[in-house]
């Protein structure tokens, strides 16, 4: 009865620390230990702090190579639409999705949002979905997330934002920034998953509980994942937290900045030196 006993407090321990991390409001997660101050801004590599930004092409484009169009659409509830597969670009992808009506989240949305970046890039980063801003504008991570996100390309990476490929799970916004529920991600990770094919990317980065656990098929909270490779559709992946969570916990800056020091790794762009994050 005690380990059972054990068990369930465990259990409820960690979903509550996962609501917490996407910042649900009127949810305590057991205390954590205390942590070095932040940065104000995303630490800037010291190879280039000072310098210009590089020119188009700094991360150079994947090589072509052919859509994996017989790959499972792994987390998907059922089979792939008719046709998906034989979708080859981003823009016919995009085509094919059209005025999209296939979850209830259609009735909510300004502007469905789809993706944007280079459609070749090495590097793509996955979120949960649009927000108000996004929804807005109908373009992923432009709101106050958005630009932190930009900071981590630009001034952590050394990268241009046109450089990588930015997309979300789902791809309208759910109402009142509401977690997205199983049916709609089961909608549209399809399309996700089509869009991995398509820019083959080397490195995804997943942002959050929610991008993480769609792309990986599994509950584990974000702050277990979190600096740990996996592997999406035959990727290398790397889980971290999502930009809005830094705008609520900036100390853990330093945990975003050691995992993407790990994708630079993998790219084989320059490491800062001497920045502590």
């Amino acid at each position: 009865m005690t380990l059972e006993r054990d068990l369930l407090l465990a259990s409820i321990s960690d979903y509550l620390e996962q609501l917490g991390e996407e910042g649900l409001d009127g949810l305590e997660t057991r205390p954590q230990p205390a942590r070095p101050a932040a940065p104000e801004s995303f630490p800037v590599s010291a190879e280039n702090a000072g310098s210009p930004r590089p020119a188009a092409g700094a991360l150079p484009v994947s090589p072509v190579s052919a859509p994996a169009a017989a790959a499972g659409f792994s987390g998907a509830l059922f089979s792939p639409y008719p046709g998906l597969a034989k979708t080859c670009t981003l823009e016919e992808l995009r085509e094919f999705i059209g005025d999209c009506k296939r979850c209830k989240l259609a009735q909510y949305r300004t502007h469905l949002v789809f993706g944007t970046g280079n459609p070749r890039a090495r590097l793509m980063f996955v979120g949960e979905g649009p927000g108000a801003e996004e929804d807005a504008q109908g373009e992923p991570f432009v709101g106050r997330a958005g630009r932190l996100l930009t900071d981590i390309i630009e001034r952590g990476m050394g990268l241009r934002r046109a450089d990588v490929y930015i997309c979300n799970v789902i791809k309208c916004r759910p109402p009142e920034n509401r977690n997205p529920e199983p049916d709609e991600v089961a909608a549209c990770q399809p399309f996700l998953d089509r869009q991995i094919d398509l820019v083959s990317p080397e490195v995804i980065v997943a942002l959050g509980t929610f991008a993480a656990q769609a792309l990986f098929n599994e509950r584990t909270p974000i702050s277990r994942m979190r600096g740990q490779w996996r592997e999406v559709r035959g990727i290398k992946a790397m889980p971290t937290f999502h930009p809005a969570y830094l705008l609520r916990s900036p100390a853990d800056k330093r945990l975003v900045w050691i995992d993407i020091r790990e994708v630079m790794k993998v790219l084989g762009l320059v490491s800062p030196r001497g920045s502590g994050g």
